[in-house]
Protein backbone atom coordinates (compact mmCIF):
# COMPACT_ATOMS: atom_id res chain seq x y z
CA UNK A 1 0.00 0.00 0.00
CA UNK A 2 1.56 3.50 -1.25
CA UNK A 3 -0.01 6.49 -0.70
CA UNK A 4 1.29 10.45 -1.93
CA UNK A 5 -0.51 13.31 -1.50
CA UNK A 6 -0.19 15.50 -5.17
CA UNK A 7 0.59 19.13 -5.04
CA UNK A 8 0.10 21.09 -1.87
CA UNK A 9 3.56 19.62 -0.13
CA UNK A 10 6.23 22.23 -1.13
CA UNK A 11 6.91 24.95 1.82
CA UNK A 12 5.63 28.04 -0.66
CA UNK A 13 2.29 25.54 -1.52
CA UNK A 14 2.14 24.93 2.09
CA UNK A 15 2.19 28.11 3.29
CA UNK A 16 -0.21 29.38 0.40
CA UNK A 17 -2.84 26.90 2.47
CA UNK A 18 -3.04 27.34 5.54
CA UNK A 19 -3.17 31.24 4.69
CA UNK A 20 -6.25 30.15 2.98
CA UNK A 21 -7.81 28.20 5.57
CA UNK A 22 -6.48 31.25 8.22
CA UNK A 23 -8.20 33.53 6.31
CA UNK A 24 -11.65 31.86 6.16
CA UNK A 25 -11.08 32.07 9.98
CA UNK A 26 -10.71 35.65 10.15
CA UNK A 27 -13.71 36.71 7.29
CA UNK A 28 -16.64 36.76 9.92
CA UNK A 29 -14.85 38.86 12.27
CA UNK A 30 -12.39 41.00 10.48
CA UNK A 31 -13.14 44.61 9.29
CA UNK A 32 -12.16 45.38 5.93
CA UNK A 33 -13.00 43.43 2.72
CA UNK A 34 -12.23 39.74 1.77
CA UNK A 35 -8.65 40.91 0.22
CA UNK A 36 -7.52 42.76 2.96
CA UNK A 37 -8.18 40.01 5.58
CA UNK A 38 -6.35 37.83 2.93
CA UNK A 39 -3.33 40.46 2.74
CA UNK A 40 -3.44 40.23 6.78
CA UNK A 41 -2.97 36.65 6.99
CA UNK A 42 1.10 37.01 5.81
CA UNK A 43 2.55 34.60 8.96
CA UNK A 44 2.89 31.09 8.82
CA UNK A 45 3.05 30.37 12.45
CA UNK A 46 0.14 32.94 13.29
CA UNK A 47 -1.90 31.84 10.85
CA UNK A 48 -1.34 27.81 11.84
CA UNK A 49 -1.90 28.99 15.89
CA UNK A 50 -5.24 30.18 14.54
CA UNK A 51 -6.44 27.89 12.80
CA UNK A 52 -5.83 25.69 15.48
CA UNK A 53 -7.72 27.49 18.00
CA UNK A 54 -11.11 27.91 15.74
CA UNK A 55 -10.83 24.01 15.61
CA UNK A 56 -10.66 23.93 19.23
CA UNK A 57 -13.39 26.03 19.57
CA UNK A 58 -15.58 23.60 17.35
CA UNK A 59 -15.91 25.38 14.27
CA UNK A 60 -14.60 23.08 11.66
CA UNK A 61 -15.87 24.41 8.34
CA UNK A 62 -13.04 26.36 7.53
CA UNK A 63 -10.79 23.52 7.15
CA UNK A 64 -13.29 22.86 4.20
CA UNK A 65 -11.80 25.51 2.26
CA UNK A 66 -8.22 23.31 2.43
CA UNK A 67 -8.51 20.44 -0.20
CA UNK A 68 -6.30 17.71 -0.52
CA UNK A 69 -5.69 15.03 -3.55
CA UNK A 70 -4.23 11.94 -2.81
CA UNK A 71 -2.73 9.13 -5.15
CA UNK A 72 -3.30 5.64 -3.67
CA UNK A 73 -1.81 2.72 -4.66
CA UNK A 74 -2.35 -1.30 -3.60
CA UNK A 75 -5.32 -1.18 -2.41
CA UNK A 76 -7.70 -3.88 -1.74
CA UNK A 77 -11.32 -3.61 -3.16
CA UNK A 78 -12.60 -3.31 0.47
CA UNK A 79 -10.63 0.32 1.19
CA UNK A 80 -12.21 1.37 -2.34
CA UNK A 81 -15.91 0.42 -1.38
CA UNK A 82 -15.36 2.13 2.01
CA UNK A 83 -13.96 5.64 0.85
CA UNK A 84 -16.73 5.67 -1.84
CA UNK A 85 -19.15 6.12 0.77
CA UNK A 86 -18.40 9.61 2.12
CA UNK A 87 -20.06 11.17 -0.28
CA UNK A 88 -18.18 14.82 -0.16
CA UNK A 89 -14.99 12.84 -1.53
CA UNK A 90 -14.06 12.44 -5.14
CA UNK A 91 -12.41 9.56 -6.25
CA UNK A 92 -11.38 8.10 -9.84
CA UNK A 93 -10.50 4.24 -9.41
CA UNK A 94 -9.08 1.85 -12.69
CA UNK A 95 -11.72 0.45 -14.78
CA UNK A 96 -12.51 -3.31 -14.24
CA UNK A 97 -14.77 -3.01 -17.22
CA UNK A 98 -11.67 -1.72 -19.27
CA UNK A 99 -8.74 -3.00 -18.27
CA UNK A 100 -7.43 -6.67 -17.27
CA UNK A 101 -6.62 -6.64 -13.55
CA UNK A 102 -4.74 -10.55 -14.25
CA UNK A 103 -1.12 -8.74 -13.62
CA UNK A 104 -2.79 -6.50 -10.24
CA UNK A 105 -1.56 -7.83 -7.87
CA UNK A 106 -2.88 -9.01 -4.31
CA UNK A 107 -3.16 -8.09 -0.27
CA UNK A 108 -2.66 -11.03 1.73
CA UNK A 109 -3.48 -10.50 5.47
CA UNK A 110 -2.29 -11.43 8.64
CA UNK A 111 -3.79 -13.92 9.61
CA UNK A 112 -5.88 -13.00 13.33
CA UNK A 113 -7.29 -15.64 15.54
CA UNK A 114 -10.74 -14.76 17.21
CA UNK A 115 -8.93 -13.08 19.99
CA UNK A 116 -7.53 -10.59 17.52
CA UNK A 117 -3.77 -12.19 17.79
CA UNK A 118 -2.18 -13.61 15.09
CA UNK A 119 -2.98 -17.05 14.34
CA UNK A 120 -0.90 -19.93 15.27
CA UNK A 121 -1.14 -21.37 11.39
CA UNK A 122 -0.34 -17.89 10.04
CA UNK A 123 2.44 -18.56 7.62
CA UNK A 124 0.56 -21.43 6.67
CA UNK A 125 -2.94 -20.11 5.77
CA UNK A 126 -1.17 -17.27 4.19
CA UNK A 127 0.23 -19.94 1.82
CA UNK A 128 -2.64 -21.28 1.15
CA UNK A 129 -4.54 -18.36 1.05
CA UNK A 130 -1.97 -16.94 -1.52
CA UNK A 131 -2.30 -20.42 -4.23
CA UNK A 132 -6.39 -19.99 -3.61
CA UNK A 133 -6.07 -16.26 -5.14
CA UNK A 134 -3.59 -17.31 -7.57
CA UNK A 135 -6.21 -20.06 -8.73
CA UNK A 136 -8.72 -17.44 -9.00
CA UNK A 137 -6.61 -15.22 -11.00
CA UNK A 138 -5.99 -18.15 -13.68
CA UNK A 139 -9.77 -18.42 -13.66
CA UNK A 140 -10.11 -14.57 -14.69
CA UNK A 141 -7.25 -15.01 -17.15
CA UNK A 142 -8.11 -17.86 -19.03
CA UNK A 143 -11.96 -16.77 -19.68
CA UNK A 144 -10.46 -13.22 -20.46
CA UNK A 145 -7.96 -15.41 -23.14
CA UNK A 146 -11.25 -17.82 -24.04
CA UNK A 147 -13.04 -14.41 -25.22
CA UNK A 148 -14.87 -13.29 -22.29
CA UNK A 149 -14.64 -9.10 -21.80
CA UNK A 150 -12.96 -8.14 -18.69
CA UNK A 151 -15.91 -6.63 -17.26
CA UNK A 152 -17.58 -9.76 -17.10
CA UNK A 153 -14.35 -11.66 -16.16
CA UNK A 154 -14.03 -9.55 -13.04
CA UNK A 155 -16.64 -11.79 -11.26
CA UNK A 156 -14.57 -13.95 -10.12
CA UNK A 157 -11.92 -11.93 -8.74
CA UNK A 158 -11.41 -12.26 -4.86
CA UNK A 159 -11.84 -8.90 -2.79
CA UNK A 160 -7.69 -9.17 -2.28
CA UNK A 161 -7.01 -7.77 -5.71
CA UNK A 162 -4.96 -4.25 -5.75
CA UNK A 163 -6.93 -0.95 -6.93
CA UNK A 164 -5.91 2.08 -7.79
CA UNK A 165 -7.58 5.15 -6.89
CA UNK A 166 -7.05 8.94 -6.77
CA UNK A 167 -9.00 10.94 -4.12
CA UNK A 168 -9.33 14.22 -3.52
CA UNK A 169 -11.12 15.71 -0.43
CA UNK A 170 -11.36 18.11 2.16
CA UNK A 171 -9.29 18.33 5.21
CA UNK A 172 -12.52 18.30 7.46
CA UNK A 173 -13.79 14.54 5.18
CA UNK A 174 -9.77 13.33 5.84
CA UNK A 175 -9.95 13.98 9.72
CA UNK A 176 -13.60 11.82 9.52
CA UNK A 177 -11.89 9.19 7.09
CA UNK A 178 -8.70 9.01 9.81
CA UNK A 179 -10.61 9.10 12.86
CA UNK A 180 -13.01 6.16 11.22
CA UNK A 181 -10.17 4.16 10.01
CA UNK A 182 -8.09 4.38 13.02
CA UNK A 183 -10.24 4.23 16.31
CA UNK A 184 -13.80 3.48 15.11
CA UNK A 185 -15.13 -0.45 14.53
CA UNK A 186 -13.65 -0.19 11.04
CA UNK A 187 -10.00 -0.60 13.09
CA UNK A 188 -10.81 -4.18 13.79
CA UNK A 189 -10.16 -4.60 9.74
CA UNK A 190 -6.21 -4.25 9.90
CA UNK A 191 -6.25 -2.82 6.10
CA UNK A 192 -8.47 0.12 6.93
CA UNK A 193 -6.67 0.47 10.01
CA UNK A 194 -3.44 0.79 8.37
CA UNK A 195 -4.65 3.10 5.74
CA UNK A 196 -5.88 5.72 8.24
CA UNK A 197 -2.46 5.90 9.92
CA UNK A 198 -0.77 6.30 6.72
CA UNK A 199 -3.33 9.24 5.88
CA UNK A 200 -2.14 10.95 9.62
CA UNK A 201 1.17 10.23 9.13
CA UNK A 202 1.15 12.41 5.88
CA UNK A 203 -1.03 15.09 7.65
CA UNK A 204 1.39 15.22 10.64
CA UNK A 205 3.96 17.56 7.82
CA UNK A 206 0.93 18.55 5.37
CA UNK A 207 -2.27 19.12 7.24
CA UNK A 208 -0.27 19.61 10.47
CA UNK A 209 -3.54 21.60 12.32
CA UNK A 210 -5.16 18.35 12.20
CA UNK A 211 -2.81 16.28 14.14
CA UNK A 212 -3.39 17.65 17.55
CA UNK A 213 -6.97 17.09 17.04
CA UNK A 214 -6.51 13.63 15.80
CA UNK A 215 -3.75 12.57 18.64
CA UNK A 216 -6.16 12.59 21.41
CA UNK A 217 -9.23 10.44 20.30
CA UNK A 218 -9.88 7.28 21.83
CA UNK A 219 -10.48 3.77 20.04
CA UNK A 220 -13.77 2.77 20.30
CA UNK A 221 -14.21 -0.43 18.14
CA UNK A 222 -17.47 -1.65 19.43
CA UNK A 223 -20.35 -2.66 16.98
CA UNK A 224 -23.30 0.14 16.88
CA UNK A 225 -24.89 -2.75 16.27
CA UNK A 226 -24.82 -4.83 19.40
CA UNK A 227 -28.38 -3.47 20.85
CA UNK A 228 -29.97 -5.06 17.83
CA UNK A 229 -28.19 -8.38 18.01
CA UNK A 230 -29.27 -8.44 21.84
CA UNK A 231 -33.19 -8.36 20.71
CA UNK A 232 -33.59 -9.86 17.31
CA UNK A 233 -32.02 -13.25 16.13
CA UNK A 234 -30.03 -13.17 12.83
CA UNK A 235 -32.58 -14.16 10.21
CA UNK A 236 -31.38 -16.04 6.76
CA UNK A 237 -30.20 -14.07 4.15
CA UNK A 238 -32.36 -12.92 1.29
CA UNK A 239 -31.15 -11.49 -2.03
CA UNK A 240 -34.12 -9.97 -3.63
CA UNK A 241 -34.36 -11.00 -7.38
CA UNK A 242 -34.89 -7.64 -8.51
CA UNK A 243 -34.98 -3.90 -6.78
CA UNK A 244 -38.32 -3.39 -4.73
CA UNK A 245 -39.98 0.03 -4.01
CA UNK A 246 -40.20 0.28 -0.50
CA UNK A 247 -41.87 3.78 -0.31
CA UNK A 248 -42.32 7.04 -2.24
CA UNK A 249 -44.06 10.22 -1.80
CA UNK A 250 -47.66 9.59 -2.70
CA UNK A 251 -49.03 11.75 -5.17
CA UNK A 252 -45.48 12.41 -6.79
CA UNK A 253 -46.88 13.80 -9.83
CA UNK A 254 -48.91 16.67 -8.52
CA UNK A 255 -46.27 18.07 -6.05
CA UNK A 256 -43.91 18.27 -8.65
CA UNK A 257 -46.18 20.28 -10.62
CA UNK A 258 -47.09 22.16 -7.72
CA UNK A 259 -43.80 22.83 -6.53
CA UNK A 260 -43.47 24.27 -9.93
CA UNK A 261 -46.42 26.77 -9.53
CA UNK A 262 -45.60 27.66 -5.91
CA UNK A 263 -41.80 28.52 -6.98
CA UNK A 264 -42.83 30.34 -10.09
CA UNK A 265 -45.65 32.46 -8.91
CA UNK A 266 -44.12 32.20 -4.74
CA UNK A 267 -48.16 31.88 -3.87
CA UNK A 268 -49.40 28.94 -1.02
CA UNK A 269 -49.94 25.20 -1.88
CA UNK A 270 -53.24 25.72 -1.91
CA UNK A 271 -53.10 28.40 -4.22
CA UNK A 272 -50.86 26.08 -6.69
CA UNK A 273 -53.88 23.36 -6.33
CA UNK A 274 -55.88 25.56 -7.41
CA UNK A 275 -54.29 26.69 -10.34
CA UNK A 276 -53.85 23.57 -11.60
CA UNK A 277 -57.01 22.22 -11.56
CA UNK A 278 -57.45 25.56 -13.69
CA UNK A 279 -55.26 24.64 -15.77
CA UNK A 280 -56.38 21.11 -16.60
CA UNK A 281 -60.13 22.71 -17.23
CA UNK A 282 -58.48 24.57 -20.14
CA UNK A 283 -56.04 21.73 -21.53
CA UNK A 284 -56.56 18.22 -20.85
CA UNK A 285 -53.12 17.82 -21.50
CA UNK A 286 -51.77 20.65 -19.06
CA UNK A 287 -50.22 18.18 -16.60
CA UNK A 288 -48.39 16.83 -19.18
CA UNK A 289 -46.90 19.40 -20.83
CA UNK A 290 -45.96 21.80 -17.62
CA UNK A 291 -44.11 17.97 -16.62
CA UNK A 292 -42.48 18.02 -19.99
CA UNK A 293 -41.02 21.71 -19.12
CA UNK A 294 -39.95 20.43 -15.58
CA UNK A 295 -38.23 17.73 -16.98
CA UNK A 296 -35.95 19.21 -19.43
CA UNK A 297 -35.29 22.71 -17.33
CA UNK A 298 -31.62 22.75 -17.41
CA UNK A 299 -32.13 23.38 -13.13
CA UNK A 300 -34.79 21.00 -12.21
CA UNK A 301 -35.83 21.42 -8.28
CA UNK A 302 -38.91 20.75 -8.62
CA UNK A 303 -37.87 17.32 -9.08
CA UNK A 304 -35.94 17.34 -5.99
CA UNK A 305 -39.08 17.57 -3.54
CA UNK A 306 -40.40 13.99 -3.84
CA UNK A 307 -38.41 10.68 -2.82
CA UNK A 308 -38.62 7.13 -3.66
CA UNK A 309 -36.64 4.31 -1.63
CA UNK A 310 -35.90 1.05 -3.16
CA UNK A 311 -33.89 -2.51 -1.50
CA UNK A 312 -31.91 -3.17 -4.45
CA UNK A 313 -29.71 -6.67 -4.97
CA UNK A 314 -26.65 -5.77 -6.30
CA UNK A 315 -22.85 -7.66 -7.22
CA UNK A 316 -19.60 -6.28 -5.62
CA UNK A 317 -18.56 -5.85 -9.07
CA UNK A 318 -21.20 -3.52 -10.24
CA UNK A 319 -22.25 -1.61 -6.72
CA UNK A 320 -19.26 1.21 -7.60
CA UNK A 321 -21.68 1.98 -10.96
CA UNK A 322 -24.94 2.70 -7.79
CA UNK A 323 -22.73 4.66 -5.28
CA UNK A 324 -21.13 6.53 -8.30
CA UNK A 325 -24.29 8.42 -7.84
CA UNK A 326 -23.53 10.31 -5.09
CA UNK A 327 -26.09 12.83 -3.99
CA UNK A 328 -28.95 9.25 -3.05
CA UNK A 329 -28.76 8.29 0.03
CA UNK A 330 -27.34 5.08 -0.17
CA UNK A 331 -27.04 2.42 2.58
CA UNK A 332 -24.49 -0.77 1.97
CA UNK A 333 -24.58 -3.22 4.77
CA UNK A 334 -20.91 -3.84 6.65
CA UNK A 335 -19.12 -5.98 5.68
CA UNK A 336 -19.05 -7.54 8.97
CA UNK A 337 -20.71 -9.63 9.81
CA UNK A 338 -20.11 -12.08 6.79
CA UNK A 339 -22.42 -12.05 3.89
CA UNK A 340 -23.23 -15.98 2.52
CA UNK A 341 -20.87 -16.57 -0.16
CA UNK A 342 -23.43 -18.90 -1.93
CA UNK A 343 -25.12 -15.73 -3.08
CA UNK A 344 -23.43 -14.82 -6.58
CA UNK A 345 -24.60 -14.23 -9.95
CA UNK A 346 -23.06 -16.09 -13.18
CA UNK A 347 -22.57 -13.54 -15.98
CA UNK A 348 -25.15 -14.98 -19.22
CA UNK A 349 -21.42 -14.84 -21.25
CA UNK A 350 -19.60 -16.82 -18.77
CA UNK A 351 -22.53 -19.41 -19.02
CA UNK A 352 -22.24 -19.83 -22.43
CA UNK A 353 -18.66 -21.39 -22.59
CA UNK A 354 -17.02 -21.36 -19.01
CA UNK A 355 -19.82 -22.16 -17.12
CA UNK A 356 -18.36 -25.18 -15.46
CA UNK A 357 -14.68 -23.02 -14.97
CA UNK A 358 -16.49 -20.36 -12.98
CA UNK A 359 -18.25 -22.59 -10.93
CA UNK A 360 -15.46 -24.97 -9.97
CA UNK A 361 -13.98 -22.11 -8.70
CA UNK A 362 -16.88 -20.06 -6.94
CA UNK A 363 -17.28 -23.89 -5.34
CA UNK A 364 -13.74 -23.93 -4.60
CA UNK A 365 -13.69 -20.06 -2.64
CA UNK A 366 -16.21 -21.69 -0.60
CA UNK A 367 -14.78 -24.52 0.65
CA UNK A 368 -11.53 -22.62 1.06
CA UNK A 369 -13.28 -19.88 3.11
CA UNK A 370 -15.19 -22.70 5.36
CA UNK A 371 -11.65 -23.75 6.15
CA UNK A 372 -10.00 -20.81 7.64
CA UNK A 373 -13.65 -20.04 9.22
CA UNK A 374 -13.25 -23.82 10.82
CA UNK A 375 -9.88 -22.51 11.92
CA UNK A 376 -10.99 -20.00 13.75
CA UNK A 377 -9.81 -17.14 11.66
CA UNK A 378 -11.57 -13.94 12.93
CA UNK A 379 -14.00 -12.74 10.34
CA UNK A 380 -11.97 -8.86 9.70
CA UNK A 381 -9.76 -11.03 7.99
CA UNK A 382 -12.06 -13.71 5.90
CA UNK A 383 -13.66 -10.75 4.10
CA UNK A 384 -11.22 -11.34 1.17
CA UNK A 385 -12.95 -14.07 0.29
CA UNK A 386 -15.50 -12.40 -1.07
CA UNK A 387 -15.73 -12.40 -4.92
CA UNK A 388 -16.91 -9.69 -7.83
CA UNK A 389 -19.71 -11.83 -7.84
CA UNK A 390 -21.31 -11.56 -4.01
CA UNK A 391 -24.69 -10.05 -4.29
CA UNK A 392 -25.62 -8.12 -1.56
CA UNK A 393 -28.70 -6.29 -0.97
CA UNK A 394 -28.24 -2.65 -0.47
CA UNK A 395 -30.77 0.19 0.35
CA UNK A 396 -31.16 3.83 -1.30
CA UNK A 397 -33.30 7.00 -1.19
CA UNK A 398 -33.42 8.79 -4.21
CA UNK A 399 -35.56 12.25 -5.04
CA UNK A 400 -36.85 12.29 -8.79
CA UNK A 401 -33.94 14.07 -9.98
CA UNK A 402 -31.59 11.83 -8.84
CA UNK A 403 -33.86 9.48 -10.70
CA UNK A 404 -33.74 11.13 -13.78
CA UNK A 405 -30.17 10.81 -13.71
CA UNK A 406 -29.58 7.73 -13.22
CA UNK A 407 -31.77 5.95 -15.51
CA UNK A 408 -30.54 8.55 -17.91
CA UNK A 409 -26.94 6.78 -17.55
CA UNK A 410 -27.47 3.24 -16.71
CA UNK A 411 -31.15 2.70 -19.44
CA UNK A 412 -28.32 3.10 -22.00
CA UNK A 413 -27.22 0.18 -24.19
CA UNK A 414 -23.73 1.24 -23.31
CA UNK A 415 -24.19 0.63 -19.82
CA UNK A 416 -23.03 -2.78 -17.83
CA UNK A 417 -25.63 -5.17 -18.44
CA UNK A 418 -26.42 -5.48 -14.41
CA UNK A 419 -26.64 -2.11 -13.52
CA UNK A 420 -28.92 -1.43 -16.98
CA UNK A 421 -31.27 -4.19 -15.49
CA UNK A 422 -31.62 -2.35 -12.33
CA UNK A 423 -32.43 0.93 -13.83
CA UNK A 424 -34.60 0.17 -15.94
CA UNK A 425 -37.11 -1.82 -13.02
CA UNK A 426 -36.49 1.48 -11.14
CA UNK A 427 -37.74 3.34 -13.87
CA UNK A 428 -40.43 0.86 -14.56
CA UNK A 429 -41.99 0.97 -10.50
CA UNK A 430 -41.39 4.88 -10.50
CA UNK A 431 -43.40 4.79 -13.99
CA UNK A 432 -46.19 2.94 -12.36
CA UNK A 433 -47.21 5.15 -9.15
CA UNK A 434 -46.01 8.61 -10.99
CA UNK A 435 -46.41 8.15 -14.57
CA UNK A 436 -45.90 11.52 -16.01
CA UNK A 437 -42.39 11.52 -14.16
CA UNK A 438 -41.85 8.43 -15.74
CA UNK A 439 -42.11 10.22 -19.46
CA UNK A 440 -38.52 11.43 -18.13
CA UNK A 441 -37.26 8.07 -17.02
CA UNK A 442 -34.98 6.74 -19.81
CA UNK A 443 -31.59 7.01 -21.83
CA UNK A 444 -30.86 10.14 -23.39
CA UNK A 445 -31.56 8.90 -26.93
CA UNK A 446 -35.44 7.95 -25.82
CA UNK A 447 -36.35 11.30 -23.57
CA UNK A 448 -33.80 13.41 -25.29
CA UNK A 449 -33.27 12.18 -28.83
CA UNK A 450 -29.28 12.93 -27.61
CA UNK A 451 -26.83 10.66 -27.67
CA UNK A 452 -23.35 11.44 -25.70
CA UNK A 453 -21.89 7.98 -26.70
CA UNK A 454 -19.81 9.29 -30.12
CA UNK A 455 -18.37 6.60 -31.45
CA UNK A 456 -19.65 3.80 -28.64
CA UNK A 457 -23.26 4.99 -29.74
CA UNK A 458 -25.40 1.54 -30.20
CA UNK A 459 -27.03 3.18 -33.54
CA UNK A 460 -30.74 3.74 -31.60
CA UNK A 461 -30.91 7.49 -31.72
CA UNK A 462 -30.27 6.85 -35.30
CA UNK A 463 -33.85 4.81 -35.96
CA UNK A 464 -35.42 6.89 -33.38
CA UNK A 465 -34.58 10.30 -35.31
CA UNK A 466 -35.88 8.30 -38.28
CA UNK A 467 -38.88 7.33 -37.02
CA UNK A 468 -39.76 10.74 -36.20
CA UNK A 469 -39.57 12.24 -39.21
CA UNK A 470 -42.09 10.13 -40.49
CA UNK A 471 -44.36 11.33 -38.07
Amino acid sequence: MKIELIGGCSESELNGRIKKVAAAGKISRSPGNVFEVIDSCDDYESNLKLVKRIIKMGHKSIIEHDYLVFAINDVTPIIEQTIIGYRLTSFTIKSRREVDFRTAGFYVPEFRNKDGEIHENNEELKEKFINHSKMLFNTYGDMVDGGVNVEDARFILPYCFHSNIIMGLNARELEKMIVAFRFGPLSKIAELKEFGKKLYDICKTNVPYLVSTIKGIEENTASPFEYLESMAERPEIKILDKASLISYTPNADDVILESSIMYHYQCSNEQAKKILAEMVKKDKEAKEKLMQNILHKEERRELEQVSFSFQIPISLSILTHLTRHRMHALLVPEFIPMWDLNNYVTPEKIKVAFNDLYQNAVKKNIEVFEEFKAAGVMEEDLIYFYIGAQMVNVMTTMNARNIQWICRMRCCNKAQWQIRFIAKEIAKQVKEVAPLLGLGLGPTCMTDRYCGEGRECCGLIDSLLEADSKK
